[in-house]
């Protein structure tokens, strides 16, 4: 989620972390819909370093830049195949979907922050199955299969 603690208000959707060189390189590029917010960490705070292309892009994005406490320096609707450099240097920077800087009524100067929801895998762990199956009541065999049932007369 992301709040802008000036003025109160909550965007509930999912929000990603791109920390490292790999995570800022890809971003959202081909994203086919952008459904959740990406926050770049970036190694410092200056205008080169946040500027951002958006080649390869399918979709506008909302982009929100912010110095090292957190504030807005500059915020953007970002259009595919184009490049923003932010009004002063940023230290971190939000792509959003279009519509989250308006939701978020976020304005420079505002203090904006994230929760990052922990992503959960669709398939349990081996681990984790097994340590739902209660061994005590299972005569000491696991089975992936159901039972053969018995026939008449076995």
């Amino acid at each position: 989620m992301l709040i802008n603690k000036t003025k109160g208000k909550v965007w509930t959707g999912r929000v990603k972390i791109a920390d490292t060189f790999f995570r800022r390189f890809r971003g959202l590029m081909l994203t086919p819909n952008v459904n959740y917010a990406l926050v770049f960490i970036l190694p410092s705070e200056t205008r080169l370093n946040a500027s951002i292309h958006m080649f390869f892009m399918l979709q506008s994005i909302d982009v929100i830049f912010l110095d090292s406490s957190r504030e807005v320096v500059d915020l953007k609707r970002a259009r595919p195949w184009r490049f923003y450099v932010p009004k002063e240097g940023a230290k971190y920077i939000i792509e959003t979907p279009v519509g989250v800087i308006e939701y978020l009524n976020a304005e420079i100067g505002d203090e904006i922050d994230w929760e990052v929801e922990e992503e959960r895998s669709a398939i349990p762990s081996p681990v984790e199955a097994l340590s739902k199956i209660d061994i005590k009541n299972s005569n000491g065999t696991i089975s992936l299969a159901e039972p053969k049932p018995k026939l008449r007369g076995e």
